[in-house]
């Protein structure tokens, strides 16, 4: 069972500026695992929306997954980023701006395995899912 979408808000709601006080010391992580503050552009509305993500540094790109945790709606900022690839992403003070594409084929798979490895909740999401989950590369701009 996925986690109920006014949960996901309240959240992410609460995840940014307590994140963004802390430099990421407190809502830093989920698990052992990364999370940065990515910003996008509402590709309806036109605003900056910011969003918990957990991510894998790879290189100098930074790899993020719309899994939404398994929920049947693809999450907006993955909306937003197929509609402008321009973003950013705070992790701890630092900030980057970013232009994101999906990965797919075998880079795909293997971005998959990178961050299973680091959060084994993505193949449960996965799972719970009838939606193809995008694998967002994030490249320095």
């Amino acid at each position: 069972m996925s986690m109920p979408d006014g949960m996901l808000r309240t959240m992410g709601k609460l995840n940014v500026p307590v994140y963004r006080l802390t430099r990421g010391r407190v809502m830093g992580k989920v698990g052992h695992a990364p999370v940065l503050l990515l910003t996008s552009i509402g590709r309806r509305s036109g605003q900056p929306r910011t969003a918990p993500v957990v991510f894998l540094a790879d290189g100098a790109n930074v790899i993020v997954i719309g899994s939404n945790a398994g929920n049947v709606r693809e999450p907006a900022w993955s909306h937003n980023l197929k509609a402008n690839v321009d973003a950013e992403v705070e992790i701890g003070s630092d900030r980057r701006l970013v232009s994101a594409r999906v990965a797919d084929g075998e880079e795909r798979a293997e971005l998959w395995r990178k961050m299973n490895a680091q959060y084994a909740g993505f193949d449960d999401y996965d799972e719970r899912t009838s939606r193809d989950i995008a694998v967002f590369v994030l490249e320095p701009r």
